[in-house]
């Protein structure tokens, strides 16, 4: 888990000015981005458990020197607790929503259960990000130096994503609506961003890929469903002495 203790010595007094950055709403500060799906999954986590924090939208290009001075990493999400406490891993900030409020609709796994959702969202997070990338954006990994050239297949990584899906289709099939039956759990909630990611790469192209109907039910469930849209507000990016937003809105 990635806990740490804040403890700020800034020249730059603004950071330290909790009238300006501080709890201002008496919750939680989220710092966000919302097309990222490590901070989507951390959203839906928070929206599920029906906590409240106070949510700062931000720019990539442009990050908050508040955020960066609590979480030098510069990566969503980032959660500020009122002691203190920085949370900077997306699965910790949903192990921190659902340990405030367990989702009534959540599925309560058994340690067997909980080990085989870890590892499918290992999986997630190594092999099939790796390759998400790769195939939503081959242009960054074209490589052309003197001594190497290096040309991305997009289709090359998107095969691989697709041979992980239908692991998890198969899954589906057997399982019923969600990855460990009836009820939705932790797992499902930490992978669909992902696959969402993956649809919206060519949408045209997935919902007629075959092989995968299970799993493109289990997709559009969450994409019909309110959660989703909770999760997804269009925020103006944050800045310094704006009004506090409560999320969920």
């Amino acid at each position: 888990m990635s806990v740490n203790a804040e403890n700020v010595d800034s020249p730059n007094q603004e950071l330290n000015d909790p009238a300006l950055t501080g709890h201002l709403l008496g919750l939680p500060v989220l710092y966000s981005f919302r097309r990222c799906p490590y901070a989507m999954r951390a959203r839906l986590a928070i929206v599920a458990a029906g906590v409240k924090v106070e949510v700062r939208e931000l720019v990539l290009r442009a990050k908050p020197p508040h955020m960066l001075e609590i979480s030098p990493k510069g990566t969503v999400p980032v959660l500020w607790l009122q002691d203190g406490t920085v949370i900077d891993e997306s699965l910790d900030v949903m192990r921190w929503a659902v340990s405030q409020n367990f989702p009534s609709d959540w599925l309560v796994l058994n340690d067997a259960q909980q080990r085989q959702g870890d590892e499918w969202i290992a999986l997630l997070d190594g092999e099939f990000k790796r390759n998400l990338d790769r195939y939503k954006y081959p242009h960054r990994y074209h490589v052309n130096t003197p001594t190497e050239t290096y040309v991305c297949d997009p289709l090359e990584h998107r095969n691989v994503c697709v041979a992980i899906l239908v692991r998890w289709n198969e899954v589906l099939e057997s399982n019923g609506a969600f990855l460990f039956g009836g009820k939705p759990s932790f797992a499902d909630y930490a992978i669909l961003p992902f696959v969402r990611q993956f649809r919206i790469a060519d949408e045209a192209w997935f919902d007629s890929m075959p092989g995968c109907d299970a799993l493109k039910a289990w997709l559009g469930v969450f994409l019909a469903s309110n959660i989703l849209e909770q999760a997804m507000p269009k925020l103006k990016p944050w800045q310094l002495g704006d009004e506090p937003l409560t999320f969920p809105g």
